[in-house]
């Protein structure tokens, strides 16, 4: 299984990494739409849709997604979209983890695809716009989300005793979401430093908030690293509801490609829409 993962990480990493640090955003553009476009597939999936239709929703939002690249949404200012979608996600993650599993299902069937299909599409569009305003921007918003989880995973194992969700996620609890938050703070700081030595082509997500002051950049950052917590457990929830392990094999040794971006989903349009509100009030 090791041997697996490992392989299957160093494959997306061969395509991933060019694309990201291509001159120009475009390829990354593309290799997004497929990723999300895989996405669709697996959520019509988890949500009752037949194989043909599953992926005829995943063929149709990868191939939306470029023909609003090619369009020119891409050069629209959706500033007020990352307040609008923020919202949703907090209000959905609200009432979903609160009526948990059973819940879910009781969700009219077209509902929960659709909205599920139009919030992967937003955290694509974010996804990309992050790309657009640089790559330090891009990567610091993802390792947010990353070091949330690899240091919620480790004050876990080491001083996890309350359960957080033991329905949804039986390993997760309270010290290993205190840890991630802990993890994604001191990250936070070298990325400050990074930027102060020159190293990215733009200013990270940590930097930008922390020109609205500490109290701004210290709260946005814990509610950064809440919600890829709440995107996590959704996605359990799902999973649970649907009766799955893991969203599909695509990935091999990893599941699916929403076991792998679960997290980013509710962070990304939250981190445009701070980083929006900074550049637009210095």
């Amino acid at each position: 299984m090791l041997k697996q993962r490992i392989i299957t990480a160093l494959a997306l990493l061969a395509v991933l990494l060019p694309a990201v640090f291509y001159h120009s955003p475009e390829p990354f553009v593309v290799v997004s739409a497929v990723l999300l476009g895989a996405a669709g597939w697996e959520w019509a999936r988890l949500n009752g849709s037949g194989s043909k239709n599953a992926l005829g929703f995943g063929l149709g939002l990868g191939a939306c997604l470029t023909a609003f690249s090619l369009v020119g949404g891409l050069s629209v200012d959706w500033s007020a979209l990352w307040i609008g979608v923020g919202l949703v996600w907090i209000v959905v993650g609200w009432v979903m983890l609160h009526r948990g599993v059973a819940g879910w299902s009781r969700w009219p069937q077209p509902l929960r695809l659709w909205l599920g299909l139009l919030l992967l599409a937003c955290a694509w569009l974010a996804l990309v716009k992050a790309r657009q305003l640089g790559v330090g921007f891009l990567l610091s918003a993802l390792t947010l989300v990353w070091m949330a989880d690899v240091a919620a995973y480790a004050g876990g194992k080491t001083f996890g005793k309350r359960k957080l969700a033991p329905n949804l996620s039986p390993g997760k609890s309270w010290e290993g979401a205190l840890s991630g938050a802990l993890g994604v703070v001191v990250l936070g700081g070298f990325w400050v430093w990074l930027d102060r030595q020159g190293w990215s082509d733009s200013l990270s997500l940590f930097s930008l908030l922390w020109v609205q002051g500490p109290v701004f950049a210290m709260l946005a950052v814990l509610g950064l690293s809440a919600m890829s917590v709440v995107g996590d457990l959704l996605e359990s929830l799902v999973k649970r509801s649907a009766g799955m392990k893991d969203s599909s094999q695509l990935l091999p040794g990893h599941g699916g490609v929403l076991d792998r971006v679960d997290a980013l989903l509710p962070v990304l349009p939250l981190a445009m829409m701070f980083a929006q509100y900074s550049i637009l009030r210095p």
